[in-house]
C-alpha cells in the first residue's frame, strides 16, 4: 500500500504577501468563517480559469496577427519578386539585337498597371513596420522612464537618497532619448497624431512626479548649504555708496563634495527645464507663442524664492519707510549677483540653456520679487491716502499724500536705473530689448498689471506741473520777455516766442522724462497722453483767452493787443515746433500706430493740429483787421472813377493811397517785430492777397474810362504800393497778380492791338497776362481810351 502524499507546508508568515494578507483579512474576519473555505477555493480556482481563458484567447489573437504579418510580407515579398522577374526579363529582351518591334503591347501596359499599386502596398507594409518598431521603441523607452522615476520615489521614501540625482540623470536621459523620437515622429510622420498623443500623456505622469521630485532634493541640499543666508544685522546705511559689507554667500563657500553634489542637482534641473522647453516648442509648433516659451530659470527661482520670503520679513517693518526696503532689495542684488556669473553660469551652459543669463534672472528674480511685494503692501495704502486727500482742491497745492507717491514713484526709478547698471556694466544687454523682457527688470512693471494706478501718478504728475506754471502763466514778464536760444526750424532766426514757452518745454521734458522709464510702449504712450496733453491743452486755452480779451477790448486796433496776439502766436509756433521735433525721436515713433494714438499719427498730432489752427485763426484775424483798415481808407480813392479819364503830363500820386499804404506799411513793421518771421511771411502775403482782390474789383468795377493820364496815375499809385513790400520781396508786383495783369493790358499800344481777339489765350500768355480770364481782359481792353 502507498503511503499517502504529504500534506503541502503553509508559507511560513514573513513570505505571505500584504495583498494575500488583505485578502485573507476579509475572507477570514472569525473562526466561523472558516466552514466557507471550500466556498473560498472554488471561487479562486474560478478566477484562475478565466484569466488563463483570456491568457489563452490572447495568445491566440497574437499568433492570428503574427501570421497575418507574415502572410503580408510574403505576399509583397512575391510580389516584389515578381516584378523584379518582370523588370529582368524586360530588359534582358530590349538588349537582344533585333528585337522585334512589334511587342505586345498588352503584356507591357499590364506590367506598369500593376506597378502603382504594389509600391502603395509596399509603402503601406513599410510604414506599418515603422509604426510597430516606433511604438515598441518609445513603450520601452518609457518603461524605462516609469521604473527610474518608481525607483526614485521608492528610494525617497525608504530614506535611500543618496544616489537620487544619478537616478534623476538616468530618467532625464530617457525623456530627452524619448523626445528626439518624438521630434522626429512629428516632422516625417504627423499623422501619427495618436501615438504621439499617448507617448505625451504618460511622459506627462512621469515628469509630473519627476520634477517635484527633483525640486524638493535641490530645496535639502540649498538649505544644507544655509542658504538662504541670514539678513539679521545687515547695514544698509552706506549701501547707495556701495561700501557696505556683504552678506556672507553660501555659493562661494561651499566645498568638496557639497560642490558635486549641487552641480549634479542644479544640472538636472536645468536639464529637466530644457526638456520641458523643447517639449513645449514641439507641441506648439505652427503657433506664434514665443513669449510663452521662455519661463523663469528654476534653479535661480530656488535661490530667490527663500532669500526675498526672508527678505519681506524686514520689509514689514519698513511700510513707512520705503527707500529702506528699496536698500536692502538692491543690497541682496548687488552681492549675490557675482556668483551668479562665476559659478551657476557655466552650469547653465553646460545644461544647453540657450539664452539664458543667470546674472539677468537674478536681477529679474528679486524685481519680480520686489514689484510683488509693493503691489500687495505698498501701493494699497497709498491709494488709501491719495483717496482720502482727494476731497481737497488739488489746485491748492501738494498734498502729503501725492507727495509720498511721487517719492515712491522716484524710488521705483531710481532703483531701476541702478538694477539695469548691474546688467549694462558688465556689457550685458537684456536678451531681447521687449516689453515683455524690460518688464522682468523692472519695478515699474508694477503699472502694467495695474493700469488704473498709472492714471493715478499720470493725474499726480500733471497736478504739479500745472500748479508751478499756472502761476507763471498769469505773470506778464513771462509774456513780455523773449526765451533765450530758441530758433526756428527753417532758419536762424529765434521765434520771438516768450519766456514762458521755456517753463512750458520744460515741464512737458520733464513728463517725458518720467515716462521712459515704463516697461511698456503702450503704457508710455497712455502716461504722457494722461499727463502732458492736458497741460498742452491747459496752456492753448489760456493763451486762446488772452487773445480774446485783447481782440475783444479793442478789436486788435491798438498796438498793445496786436502785441498780446503776436507773443501768443509766437509761443504757439515755438510749442508746435518743438513737439514736431520731439516726435521724430524714436521714443515717440515707437508709439505710433498704437490704438491709442492712431494710425500714422504721433502722441501729439492733435494737440499739434491744435496749436495750427491756433495760429492760422488768429493770422487770419490779423490780416482781416489790417485789410479792413485798408478799405475804409482808400474807399474814397476807389469810388473816384473820373481821376482815370484825366490828361496830365506827370500824374500825380493819390493822397489816399499814400496813407493807405503808410498806415498798412506802419502795421506790417509793427508785426515783424513782435512776430516770428514764419508766421509774419503769412501776414504780409495774405494781405498783399486781400489788397490785390480788393483793389482790383473797386478799380476796375463799373467799367471806368482809362486815358493815357489815368494809365499813368495807376502806375504811380501801384508803384506806391508795391514799394510797401519790398521789404520783404524782391518782386512784389507777383504778390499782386491781378492788379499787375490789369495794369499790363491797360499799357498795351493801340497797335498791337490791331484786329487780333483779345479772348485769344494764346495772344494773353504773349503779352503775360495769367490770372485774369478772357472776359475780364476783354471788358479792361475795352474800357482803354487812347489818346489822338
Amino acid at each position: 500500500m502507498e503511503a499517502a502524499a504529504p500534506f503541502p507546508l503553509l508559507p511560513r508568515p514573513p513570505d505571505i504577501t500584504s495583498e494575500l494578507r488583505r485578502f485573507l483579512d476579509v475572507r477570514f474576519c472569525s473562526p466561523a468563517d472558516l466552514a466557507a473555505a471550500a466556498d473560498v477555493e472554488a471561487e479562486i480556482r474560478g478566477r484562475c480559469a478565466e484569466l488563463e481563458s483570456s491568457v489563452a484567447e490572447l495568445s491566440a489573437r497574437l499568433a492570428d496577427a503574427a501570421a497575418s504579418y507574415s502572410s503580408s510580407l510574403e505576399a509583397a515579398g512575391s510580389a516584389l519578386r515578381g516584378v523584379h522577374a518582370g523588370l529582368a526579363a524586360l530588359e534582358a529582351s530590349t538588349a537582344k539585337t533585333g528585337i522585334r518591334e512589334d511587342v505586345e503591347a498588352g503584356s507591357e501596359k499590364m506590367l506598369f498597371e500593376r506597378l502603382p499599386p504594389l509600391a502603395t502596398d509596399v509603402a503601406r507594409v513599410d510604414m506599418v513596420r515603422d509604426y510597430a518598431e516606433t511604438a515598441l521603441k518609445l513603450d520601452s523607452l518609457i518603461g524605462d522612464v516609469e521604473g527610474a522615476v518608481f525607483s526614485s520615489v521608492t528610494a525617497k521614501l525608504k530614506s535611500r537618497g543618496q544616489n537620487s540625482e544619478k537616478t534623476h540623470h538616468v530618467a532625464i536621459e530617457y525623456l530627452k532619448k524619448i523626445e528626439n523620437l518624438l521630434a522626429s515622429v512629428t516632422r516625417t510622420r504627423p499623422q501619427w497624431s495618436r501615438l504621439i498623443s499617448a507617448v505625451d500623456h504618460r511622459v506627462d505622469r512621469s515628469l509630473a512626479l519627476l520634477r517635484p521630485q527633483a525640486i524638493v532634493d535641490h530645496r535639502a541640499l540649498l538649505s544644507s548649504l544655509g542658504w538662504p543666508p541670514s539678513l539679521a544685522g545687515t547695514q544698509i546705511s552706506n549701501s547707495n555708496s556701495g561700501k557696505s559689507a556683504e552678506t556672507v554667500n553660501p555659493l562661494f563657500s561651499m566645498k568638496g563634495d557639497l560642490t558635486r553634489k549641487y552641480s549634479e542637482s542644479f544640472l538636472s534641473l536645468c536639464s529637466l527645464q530644457e526638456l520641458q522647453k523643447r517639449r513645449k516648442a514641439r507641441q506648439l509648433q505652427g503657433h506664434n507663442v514665443d513669449n510663452q516659451l521662455r519661463q523663469p530659470l528654476w534653479v535661480i527661482e530656488e535661490l530667490v524664492n527663500p532669500l526675498s520670503a526672508a527678505a519681506q520679513h524686514h520689509f514689514s517693518k519698513w511700510v513707512e519707510n520705503p527707500e529702506f526696503v528699496f536698500a536692502l532689495a538692491f543690497k541682496i542684488t548687488r552681492d549675490f549677483v557675482d556668483s551668479m556669473d562665476e559659478i551657476l553660469q557655466p552650469l547653465v551652459d553646460k545644461a544647453n540653456l540657450v539664452g539664458y543669463s543667470c546674472r539677468e534672472e537674478w536681477i529679474s528674480g528679486i524685481v519680480i520679487a520686489l514689484s510683488t511685494y509693493l503691489a500687495k503692501e505698498i501701493f494699497p495704502k497709498q491709494i488709501g491716502l491719495i483717496q482720502e486727500s482727494s476731497s481737497s482742491d488739488a489746485s491748492s497745492g501738494p498734498s502729503q499724500a501725492r507727495v509720498s507717491w511721487l517719492n515712491l514713484v522716484d524710488l521705483m526709478i531710481s532703483f531701476d536705473k541702478r538694477t539695469q547698471d548691474l546688467l549694462s556694466g558688465t556689457g550685458l544687454l537684456l536678451s531681447v530689448k521687449d516689453d515683455d523682457n524690460w518688464q522682468r527688470v523692472s519695478v515699474l512693471s508694477v503699472f502694467c498689471d495695474r493700469p488704473d494706478w498709472l492714471e493715478v501718478w499720470a493725474e499726480i504728475e500733471r497736478q504739479e506741473i500745472f500748479y508751478n506754471l499756472k502761476s507763471a502763466m498769469e505773470d506778464e514778464k513771462n509774456w513780455s520777455k523773449r526765451i533765450e536760444g530758441a530758433m526756428v526750424e527753417y532758419g536762424s532766426d529765434d521765434h520771438k516766442s516768450p519766456a514762458i514757452t521755456g517753463a512750458v518745454q520744460q515741464g512737458l521734458s520733464l513728463l517725458i522724462e518720467r515716462a521712459r522709464p515704463i516697461p511698456s510702449i503702450a503704457l508710455r504712450a497712455e502716461f504722457i497722453r494722461s499727463s502732458a496733453s492736458p497741460i498742452i491743452s491747459e496752456f492753448l486755452g489760456f493763451m486762446f483767452r488772452r487773445c480774446q480779451e485783447a481782440g475783444g477790448l479793442t478789436a486788435l486796433a491798438d498796438d498793445d493787443a496786436l502785441i498780446k496776439v503776436s507773443q501768443s502766436i509766437n509761443a504757439a509756433r515755438y510749442v508746435e515746433s518743438t513737439l514736431t521735433q520731439w516726435c521724430e525721436d524714436v521714443f515717440f515713433l515707437e508709439m505710433e500706430n498704437l490704438p491709442l494714438v492712431g494710425e500714422g499719427g504721433s502722441v501729439f498730432q492733435q494737440e499739434i493740429n491744435q496749436l495750427k489752427e491756433f495760429r492760422s485763426e488768429w493770422v487770419d484775424k490779423i490780416s482781416t483787421v489790417i485789410l479792413r483798415a485798408f478799405d475804409g481808407r482808400s474807399r474814397d480813392y476807389l469810388k473816384n472813377k473820373r481821376q482815370w479819364q484825366e490828361h496830365s503830363e506827370e500824374p500825380a500820386i493819390s493822397r489816399a493811397i499814400i496813407e493807405s499804404s503808410g498806415y498798412m506799411q506802419g502795421r506790417l513793421s509793427k508785426l515783424e517785430v513782435g512776430l516770428n518771421a514764419l508766421d509774419f511771411v503769412t501776414v504780409w502775403r495774405v494781405v498783399a492777397s486781400g489788397v490785390d482782390q480788393l483793389l482790383f474789383a473797386g478799380i476796375f468795377t463799373g467799367s471806368p474810362k482809362f486815358s493815357n493820364g489815368g494809365v499813368g496815375r495807376l502806375h504811380a499809385d501801384l508803384s506806391v504800393l508795391f514799394a510797401v513790400f519790398q521789404a520783404w520781396c524782391l518782386r512784389p508786383e507777383g504778390f499782386f497778380p491781378r492788379l499787375s495783369d490789369g495794369l499790363k493790358l491797360l499799357k498795351v499800344d493801340e497797335k498791337q492791338l490791331g484786329d487780333r481777339m483779345i479772348t485769344d489765350k494764346n495772344w494773353l500768355r504773349e503779352h503775360g497776362v495769367r490770372h485774369l480770364t478772357a472776359a475780364e481782359a476783354e471788358k479792361i481792353i475795352k474800357n482803354r481810351v487812347y489818346d489822338a
